[in-house]
């Protein structure tokens, strides 16, 4: 068997059949000109090439990570869904403590749970404001959290 081509993606030289969902996994680190570093955390919910979240869910859980997790951090840069529908990737700045992560993490999806609606649904703010679950998304919250004790598994 021949060795893959190097990519430039990080998460597409990931060996995505050896890996263990759900786990949280510190993806990259990028330094800017000025000296900050961003951190980039792979939120991994469904098993690759096994599950897949389904969109309205993971559109829901986006809007409402982006928006909950501002409110534990100042650090959060991005928070943004995977196009394979697996999980998310979670940008950090000046924030190189894993296990504070993780408690932010958890802390935002504990919110997604008291949540009565997902912020931000409607057409003047989403774009595809037709496309939301709240339910879907409590549902991806309620599974990751009964996972906290395997996030740092990864393979």
């Amino acid at each position: 068997m021949s060795k893959q081509k190097k990519m430039n993606v990080e998460s597409f030289n990931l060996d995505h059949t050896k890996v263990k969902a759900p786990y949280i996994r510190l993806a990259g680190t990028t330094e800017g000109m000025n000296g900050d570093k961003i951190y980039k955390y792979d939120l991994r919910f469904s098993q690759p090439n096994k599950e897949h979240m389904d969109m309205p869910s993971i559109h829901s859980l986006e809007h409402m990570m982006a928006e909950f997790s501002r409110n534990h951090s100042d650090k959060i840069v991005d928070i943004s869904p995977m196009g394979c529908q697996t999980g998310y990737y979670l940008s950090v700045i000046n924030h190189e403590d894993y296990d504070d992560v993780l408690r932010i993490v958890e802390a935002t999806l504990k919110d997604v749970l008291e949540a009565t609606e997902v912020p931000a649904c409607n057409e003047v703010q989403c774009g595809w404001a037709a496309s939301h679950s709240l339910e879907g998304a409590k549902k991806l919250a309620r599974y990751m959290l009964s996972k906290r004790e395997e996030w740092k598994e990864v393979f």
